[in-house]
């Protein structure tokens, strides 16, 4: 608790993706408007007292659709992220356990899914199944499944080698008991680091792939479908564009300073190489 209280990075970075986390819990609850509702007379009104961040080209509340955009984004990243660390931690597990031949095919395999970024992941996916949130969420997960599946290979190899796996394994117990009971918990502290900026980077390609029309589809809120369509009123309504932005731009700073910090936090080698 001390050293965390004493880390700017992890205390500013949780404070923003607490803001979001609120923002986005009250959007089940409450919202100033429907953020689904036109109401053309006012259309494109400036940010004041009855809507705080304006109206967009067809009267729906900004701050409402940013608060929707906010749960959008986040249920997208968790899935993402859990289908990459689910998956990844499952094959890097067996990578680092069974060696020769095997573990070389599930690092070549990650190499060729690694090729394919989340953007061409999706592009590939909408054109069999049609654009939306859910392949949204699976073309992300798929990117993210090579990261972590070289991270827990990587951490599971250094771990093997220790004293206590060892005694584990002379005591009898089971290959899948070791992984399960005794790899994993040494291993999770990099995990949860990575999955943490991972996290940010799902935020930031959801928002590419709704920006180009292949995410969250209308008229559901979403931060990169709310820039398409403030690009073409980017003279008359620049509020438009900016509020979703500094959304994106909050919560990728957020979960970055907050991965950061716990970097440091569960790291104290690291922490102490730095100062």
């Amino acid at each position: 608790m001390k050293r965390g209280l004493k880390n700017v990075n992890l205390i500013i970075g949780g404070i923003l993706v607490l803001a979001i986390l609120v923002a986005a819990g009250l959007s089940f609850f409450y919202t100033p408007y429907d953020p689904n509702r036109m109401n053309m007379p006012k259309r494109f009104q400036s940010p004041g007292a009855e809507h705080l961040l304006g109206t967009d080209q067809y009267g729906r509340d900004i701050l409402s659709r940013v608060m929707k955009g906010a749960m959008n984004s986040l249920v997208v990243g968790w899935v993402a992220v859990g289908i990459g660390m689910g998956f990844g931690i499952l094959l890097g597990s067996l990578a680092a356990f069974w060696r020769g031949w095997k573990s070389e095919g599930i690092l070549r395999l990650m190499d060729v899914l690694y090729g394919f970024p989340a953007v061409l992941s999706a592009i590939l996916i909408t054109s069999i199944i049609g654009p939306g949130m859910v392949n949204s969420m699976l073309a992300i997960g798929i990117f993210n499944i090579p990261i972590f599946t070289r991270l827990t290979r990587g951490s599971s190899l250094s771990v093997w080698r220790r004293d206590f796996v060892t005694s584990a394994r002379a005591a009898g117990q089971k290959n899948g008991a070791i992984i399960w009971g005794t790899i994993l918990p040494n291993i999770l502290s990099p995990l949860i680091v990575q999955g943490t900026v991972q996290f940010a980077i799902a935020i930031l390609a959801e928002a590419a792939l709704s920006y180009l029309g292949l995410g969250t589809q209308p008229p559901h809120a979403s931060w990169g479908r709310m820039l398409n369509e403030a690009q073409t009123f980017m003279e008359i309504s620049p509020w438009l564009a900016i509020f979703p932005g500094l959304a994106i731009a909050w919560a990728v700073l957020g979960f970055n300073l907050l991965g950061d910090g716990l970097r440091d936090l569960l790291d104290p080698k690291l922490s102490r190489a730095r100062r």
